[in-house]
């Protein structure tokens, strides 16, 4: 018998480590004034499906982790590791929710079913993070940095939240609908919210 535990907590450190180099090399950034700067990028994307494939917790943990450590990597992002790292969480416990607790698609057998749920669950956290990546943003650099300039930037932060968001989507959705037969077939796939039976 596997023990689920350590492997979702190993999986949680591959989602991290996916996150952060997607989130750091495979991203388009774009400078904004004052020495700001947002970007193009697949990161959420992984936060996303880690909570798909193991959970909200840890799931959102995985691309909260890679996220922030890349953040903390990148000067012009440094100072908003904290607020990166809570609000990649929400996202993952958000998806997880409504996959796991409302869809329940890791004991779904419709694929129908399974598509429409898993769908509305990326776009539960992903809209999520539309709204209150820019507003907690805006209140972030206002308020904690200081930074006067900080409505100048609101609407590309906007706008680069939305692009993550409909890119993120149809990755995550993507990549969860393919992989979820073969890990199943291979009986690496978790059932998530189903009790294990007392030994």
């Amino acid at each position: 018998m596997r023990n689920e535990k350590v492997q979702k907590i190993v999986l949680t450190g591959l989602f991290a480590a996916l996150s952060y180099v997607v989130f750091t090399f495979l991203q388009i950034k774009i400078t904004l004034p004052g020495g700001d700067a947002t970007s193009i990028h697949l990161g959420n994307a992984v936060c996303v499906l880690g909570a798909l494939l193991l959970g909200g917790l840890y799931g959102g943990l995985g691309g909260a982790l890679g996220m922030t450590i890349g953040d903390l990597f990148d000067p012009v992002y440094i100072t908003y590791a904290p607020k990166t790292f809570i609000l990649k969480l929400c996202i993952g416990l958000i998806t997880g929710v409504i996959a796991h607790k409302l869809g329940h698609i890791s004991t779904e057998n419709d694929t129908k079913k399974v598509l429409k749920w898993t769908i509305l669950a990326a776009v539960g956290g992903l809209l999520f993070n539309v709204i209150f990546d820019p507003l907690v943003g805006y209140y972030y650099k206002l308020l904690i940095l200081g930074k006067p300039a900080a409505e100048l930037t609101l609407a590309w932060n906007v706008a680069s939240t939305s692009i993550n968001a409909v890119t993120s989507t149809i990755v995550s959705v993507a990549v969860y609908m393919a992989l979820r037969p073969a890990l199943k077939k291979s009986g690496l796939f978790f059932e998530i919210g189903k009790k294990e039976p007392k030994a």
